[in-house]
């Protein structure tokens, strides 16, 4: 199994209509092959100290996957180049780390 986490930061304001076209995106990833999770998350409020936020322009994408064969497929699938279009202009910064359970 393959973990991603990938830490997106909108230019400021622009947040929502970076998770909007991820939304739109999500069920054509969700059928790729070796797809177990792939969803956005932002930062939980009430938490107070315990916690170091992301930010209001930023969101983390939570991804599992089922080798890294699935990963790099997904990467080249059509419908993320479409969602890397269409975003590119909304998008400050974007760290992608890919990691393997212990």
């Amino acid at each position: 199994m393959v973990h991603v986490i990938a830490i997106i930061t909108a230019k400021p304001g622009r947040r929502e209509a970076i998770l909007a076209a991820f939304r739109a995106n999500m069920p054509a990833v969700h059928a790729e092959k070796g797809c177990i999770e792939y969803a956005p998350a932002i930062d939980a409020d009430g938490v107070g100290g315990l916690q170091t936020k992301f930010g209001p322009d930023t969101f983390v994408v939570i991804e599992k996957w089922e080798s890294l064969d699935a990963l790099k497929a997904h990467a080249a699938a059509p419908h993320m180049a479409a969602y890397a279009a269409k975003t590119k202009d909304l998008i400050a910064s974007r760290v992608i780390h890919v990691l393997s359970p212990c």
